[in-house]
């Protein structure tokens, strides 16, 4: 297919699917009784639990005020009520207690706290959204209360993790998750105000350490590695995420993007993006494996061979912005490829959204649409970003190079 022609097909196909991702949630979700909103929603949005998950409910308030501010179809005052009901649902009860910088990790629907995570990734998501909320009302104490948030997980991830929970156990080997750099230089993107701002030396921080997680001469994204940046022993050494090497990979380009750094942003699409997805990429079935072993092993994970909606998200996010940053041929035709695999096995055409589990095989193995770990974020916000990057390939003067076969 011509590339502009390509890019047309993909720009309709994927505004009509955010389209329906949305309403599926608008429809299903929220709690008019007790505020926030449902995660745990089966097929057809019915709930089948009341549960309520913190970073869940942070991610979708994120979701609803970046559309109402950003995309002028979505800018409807009930989608930012909505958010600001999320929004205010945090307020009031995502502390463990008064005073406390500690989120839970789940609560009752009425929102007392019934788990508490020793990680920060609650806290992180409630600064995300909290933060995009006070930039769509312009309210200035939701950013307040993220920037707040997010000097506590600073705190806890470079100086002191005694607040976290975690008891110093003798024989546990001290290491860094991908995750934790990562989802930093995305809240120090999300929370500071471009390149040069007051948080650039916490983006630089960030994404030096996620290089460090780039082993092997360039070959292989690790997710955990030591403290001082070697490669650890064992599965926890051996363990790779291909989702989260590409996510990781994205945040990276859009950081050197903002720093003017060609060299990092090369390094971010080739070593995050391209090798993994060719690592992960199952050459029997399609679709990306959620866990590998780097030394070929059985991985540990009950899930390693299964296709989760996430990665493949944040590969479409991932391919089509580095085709954009570099007009490879070779990235489109990734983003087509995965794109395709995604729209056929996970897209739900007759209850919207996706289904966020499948077999190796590709067949739907839970049929739920929501539950601890998806929610409305993942789906809509690839959705978005990509939408919003062919909006402005498609405006652009002249034909964009490269083709997918």
């Amino acid at each position: 297919m011509e590339p502009r022609a390509l890019l047309e097909a993909w720009r309709g196909r994927l505004g009509r699917e955010l389209d329906a991702a949305i309403g599926f949630w608008a429809r299903h979700s929220h709690d008019p009784e007790h505020g926030g909103f449902f995660s745990c929603l089966g097929r057809d949005g019915s709930v089948y639990d009341d549960v309520k998950y913190v970073w869940l409910q942070g991610r979708q308030v994120w979701v609803y005020a970046r559309l109402y501010r950003t995309v002028p179809r979505f800018r409807r005052p009930e989608l930012l009520e909505a958010a600001r009901a999320g929004g205010e649902f945090l307020l009031r009860c995502a502390r463990v207690g008064p005073g406390s910088p500690k989120a839970a990790f789940a609560l009752s629907r009425d929102g007392r706290p019934t788990k508490v995570q020793r990680s920060i990734f609650s806290e992180c998501f409630c600064a995300l959204g909290l933060d995009e909320l006070g930039r769509a009302t312009g309210e200035s104490r939701y950013r307040r209360e993220a920037r707040a948030l997010l000097e506590a997980v600073v705190r806890w991830v470079r100086e002191d993790p005694t607040e976290l929970g975690r008891p110093p156990l003798a024989g546990a080997t001290p290491h860094e998750p991908l995750a934790v750099p990562m989802m930093l230089l995305c809240l120090a993107e999300q929370l500071g105000d471009g390149a040069g701002g007051p948080l650039a030396e916490l983006e630089g921080w960030c994404a030096q350490r996620l290089l460090r997680h780039l082993q092997r001469d360039g070959s292989a994204v690790l997710e955990n590695v030591s403290e001082d940046g070697k490669e650890l022993p064992g599965c926890l050494g051996r363990q790779q995420n291909p989702g989260h090497a590409l996510e990781a990979g994205w945040f990276l380009l859009r950081y050197a993007q903002r720093q003017g750094d060609t060299a990092l942003a090369a390094q971010a699409i080739e070593g995050f993006m391209v090798r993994p997805f060719q690592a992960g990429w199952d050459p029997e079935h399609g679709g990306l494996f959620a866990f590998q072993d780097v030394d070929g092993l059985c991985p540990t994970q009950l899930e390693w061979s299964m296709k989760l909606w996430w990665p493949h998200a944040e590969a479409m996010v991932a391919f089509l912005m580095a085709y954009a940053h570099s007009r490879e041929p070779a990235l489109l035709r990734l983003f087509h490829q995965v794109a395709e695999y995604a729209f056929e096995r996970f897209r739900d055409p007759e209850h919207g959204e996706w289904f966020g589990y499948l077999a190796r095989d590709g067949k739907v193995a839970l049929t739920i649409k929501g539950g601890p770990f998806k929610g409305c974020f993942h789906v809509p916000r690839a959705l978005h970003m990509c939408e919003e990057i062919l909006v402005q390939l498609l405006d652009e003067p002249h034909q964009c190079p490269g083709a997918a076969e």
